[in-house]
């Protein structure tokens, strides 16, 4: 990730070719575990002596979108990772803190909501898990917990965001933001980063919140899942934004950035936001009272039609949050003076937003780590205890977000014999090949209009494929959004498809060449190129880029490359490895996928399975 404005000296990890990092100028060995446990995204991440080793989210092995509860396997695979047995861990750190205003919220509850007394008991048991982790893990783990000398840190939800973020930048000093739904009684924190600390400056608290705005909206267009926010930056550039007054209406902001909801037009405050936070897949409750339903009208109905109206909504909501936002980072952006900002939080993933902030609010840098949303928060209570508890000096740039487990070549071929495609089949030829063929044989597959997975390397952080569990198809072809949705992925037709471009071709695609190495930006595509990639330009002219470094990813870029030298164009186009699941994490998991969709070509490490039939 390179940042050209001059205004900072950016730092480097001291890593080699497969992401793994060592910290050579360090004799002590001092592991901090972070979680994020009994919460959606549960993922585990592990620091040893203020570098990162790796993290990943529970759901990516026990196949369970979004899953709660413990992250117990993600914690294993950590630990394995890392060479260390859970009672050699030095810190736990998690990204919940029960405390954290406390009498706020006792206060809250019993002057607003007199019918509270299963929702306190449900929050209560969920304090107290949170509180006795440490007895909880190692009873996933099967271990002893007398034999875990660790100390566990609860840190508040927000400075867990923030320190996710600012503490893995590349800039010393920055402004520093975290937007969600909410967490420990807070929705919206903002302050200062200075090296390896940073001051709260102000915050939201519960009830208000803008995520909550963004999350009401969501459901009355009928988007009901959890996770369903981002289907409306998909939607949104279909309408138009006629109904921005209208959602003005929802909240009202003060001069120092903070704002209040104004309440009757919510259920959230009243009746509680009833979740689960068990081992399955998180669901909430709806939010949205009555009075929504007079300011726009009846709601869209789960599989209902996408009218104009509902276009204009989503429009005007997306319209809404970036006014919104940038009204809180304008006066940030006043009040501290830097230069750089350092975002965190749900509302962090609105890559629509993200590509307008350089040009809208005033900052010349901004840094958003790849998981800016909850499963991010057990890297960030890591790195909080080791630079803001411990007070140690920062000495990691997060330059990537490939922090997940690795399959080498006879893993690969483990997975096949366990299959019974050692040999091929009838239908499916397999085939060994070096590196370089490999490289030039998929980029050939893309050329040729072929769907291919791409699974390689170091599974990725965050909600985005990156190249190492994606699936490849050509830009060139505009047919191919729809061949993809037909064959495999099976989602909405108005979302659209990501292009990752070699870095330093950005500016001849997109209108701006700031990078976005984890998908979190959307730039316009250039005028004069739009015609030549169809598949990854959405309606509105744009894209949300990843742009690939040959230094980060040299095998991804490398595919690239080849595919450029066989058409011109450096560009391919990048979904996640999956049908309405998990991300492919495993071997198995790649070859499960490719088996029940209509791909046409596997390239697993070095390993090439194609199919021959049909």
């Amino acid at each position: 990730m390179q940042y050209r404005t001059g205004h900072y000296s950016v730092g480097s990890t001291a890593g080699n070719s497969d992401g793994r990092y060592e910290n050579i100028s360090r004799k002590i060995r001092m592991h901090i575990l972070g979680i994020n446990a009994f919460h959606a995204d549960a993922s585990a991440a592990i620091v040893r002596d203020g570098v990162l080793i790796c993290a990943a989210e529970e759901e990516r092995f026990n196949r369970v979108k979004h899953c709660a509860g413990v992250p117990a396997r993600a914690v294993a695979y950590c630990l394995k990772e890392a060479s260390i047995r859970i009672n050699q861990v030095d810190h736990i750190a998690v990204s919940r803190d029960p405390k954290a205003h406390l009498f706020d919220k006792i206060l809250y509850t019993l002057m607003k909501r007199p019918n509270f007394t299963s929702l306190v008991k449900d929050r209560l048991a969920n304090a107290l898990e949170v509180k006795d982790v440490k007895r909880t893990l190692c009873e996933a783990l099967g271990a002893d917990p007398g034999s875990v000398k660790a100390r566990v840190h609860n840190i508040e939800h927000h400075r867990a965001h923030i320190a996710s973020a600012f503490f893995v930048s590349p800039f010393p000093e920055a402004a520093v933001l975290s937007l969600d739904g909410f967490g420990d009684f807070v929705s919206t924190m903002w302050g200062v980063g200075e090296e390896n600390r940073f001051e709260v400056q102000n915050q939201v608290e519960y009830p208000h919140s803008l995520g909550i705005v963004y999350t009401a909206v969501t459901q009355w267009l009928g988007f009901p899942k959890y996770g369903d926010e981002g289907k409306v930056m998909g939607l949104a550039p279909y309408g138009k934004p006629k109904y921005l007054q209208r959602i003005r209406k929802l909240a009202r902001f003060a001069e120092d950035g903070r704002f209040d909801l104004d309440l009757d037009y919510f259920i959230h405050h009243t009746t509680g936001v009833s979740m689960t936070w068990e081992e399955g897949t998180p669901s909430m409750s709806n939010c949205y009272s009555p009075k929504m339903v007079e300011l726009l009208g009846k709601p869209r109905i789960l599989g209902g039609e996408y009218t104009e109206h509902v276009c204009d909504v989503a429009a005007s909501l997306q319209a809404w949050l970036e006014e919104s936002i940038f009204t809180i980072m304008v006066r940030l952006k006043g009040r501290t003076g830097r230069k750089a900002l350092c975002l965190a939080g749900g509302v962090a993933l609105n890559s629509c937003t993200n590509g307008k902030i350089l040009d809208r609010t005033g900052f010349a840098d901004v840094f958003i780590q790849p998981a800016a949303g909850d499963n991010g928060t057990s890297l960030g209570a890591a790195f909080y205890v080791w630079n803001q508890v411990l007070e140690n000096p920062r000495g990691y740039v997060m330059e990537h977000a490939y922090t997940g487990p690795a399959y080498d070549d006879n893993a690969v071929r483990e997975a096949l014999v366990r299959h019974g495609m050692a040999e091929g089949t009838q239908d499916i030829t397999v085939e060994r090949l070096p590196e370089d063929e490999t490289l030039r044989r998929t980029a050939l597959a893309v050329a040729e209009g072929k769907v291919v997975g791409f699974f390689q390397g170091r599974m990725e952080f965050g909600p985005r494929a990156l190249g190492n569990r994606s699936i490849l198809a050509d830009p060139r072809r505009a047919e191919m959004k729809d061949i993809l949705n037909s064959r495999i992925k099976h989602r909405e037709a108005f979302r659209p498809f990501a292009p990752s471009i070699l870095e330093e071709h950005t500016g001849e695609y997109f209108e701006r060449d700031y990078p976005s190495p984890t998908m979190l930006m959307v730039y316009k595509v250039r005028a004069e190129k739009r015609s030549g990639i169809p598949a990854v330009v959405h309606v509105d002219d744009t894209g949300r880029l990843q742009t690939v470094s040959q230094r980060t990813n040299p095998r991804y870029w490398g595919l690239i490359d080849a595919f450029r030298k066989i058409t011109g164009v450096p560009v391919v186009l990048n979904t996640s490895f999956n049908e309405n699941e998990p991300i492919v994490c495993t071997p198995d998991d790649a070859l499960a996928c490719f088996l029940k969709t209509r791909m046409d070509v596997l390239a697993m490490g070095n390993w090439y399975i194609e199919r021959t039939a049909g």
